[in-house]
């Protein structure tokens, strides 16, 4: 099979030195992409400069993105020719528009005249004491993918922060749902340490946990390979 792998995190630059980023280090794709290309599946691993990354070899192709703009110029023609996308990248949510001081704020009648604006510096000044950044929201890549290949199986990440494990599922249940995913995997943050990622892989009726990350990529292989 062709597996389409995402993993890492985007960062959307406020200027040339700044930008808004994430803590996602690549890690579990990292292990998801070595799980598969060990059983001798084609792998194409899309990730950042900055991610951990599986050793050259063959059947593994890696593809370096930025932000949101550039994962989605680069996923689009991968999804059309895929078998599978395990798309665990965490994507930011939003990216800078503009940025200014307050004076400047305090001046303009109406704040979303600023939202026109864009900034030229290659560097913006540090000298105000205070700074306030316009943000847009980006495009929901997943639910992008059915569109662009309605036959690719696709597999979803959710990552929410100390909620109870009823809220944790609802809320991947709606996701599969509302992105036509095969399975959504499903943790909280507070479960993630140094030796443990407690994950759960959700479908339509089960949740399958798992304990560590070469765990969730060991099941992730089992799903995909059960239904191939």
């Amino acid at each position: 099979m062709k597996i389409l792998i995402t993993s890492g995190g985007t960062t959307e630059n406020i200027d040339s030195v700044r930008g808004i980023t994430n803590h996602s280090t690549g890690y579990l794709g990292k292990i998801i992409a070595e799980t598969f290309l060990s059983k001798g599946h084609q792998v194409t691993l899309v990730t950042t400069k900055q991610a951990v990354k599986p050793l050259e070899q063959a059947n593994l192709t890696i593809q370096l993105i930025s932000n949101v703009e550039s994962l989605l110029t680069t996923l689009e023609p991968l999804i059309k020719s895929h078998d599978v996308l395990i798309h665990s990248m965490a994507v930011s949510d939003y990216t800078p528009v503009y940025m200014t001081d307050l004076k400047e704020l305090e001046q303009t009648d109406s704040p979303a005249q600023l939202l026109s604006k864009k900034n030229g510096e290659t560097k913006i000044s540090s000298k105000s004491d205070y700074q306030v950044l316009f943000l847009k929201k980006t495009p929901k890549i997943i639910s992008q993918v059915k569109e662009w290949n309605p036959n690719i199986r696709l597999i979803g990440f959710k990552l929410l922060v100390g909620v109870t494990k009823s809220e944790l599922f609802d809320v991947a249940r709606a996701s599969l749902v509302k992105n036509q995913a095969e399975l959504i995997v499903a943790n909280d943050l507070n479960d993630i340490t140094a030796d443990q990622h407690i994950a759960y892989l959700v479908d339509e009726t089960n949740e399958i946990k798992a304990h560590t990350k070469l765990e969730i990529a060991e099941k992730l292989y089992e799903r995909v390979t059960a239904h191939d």
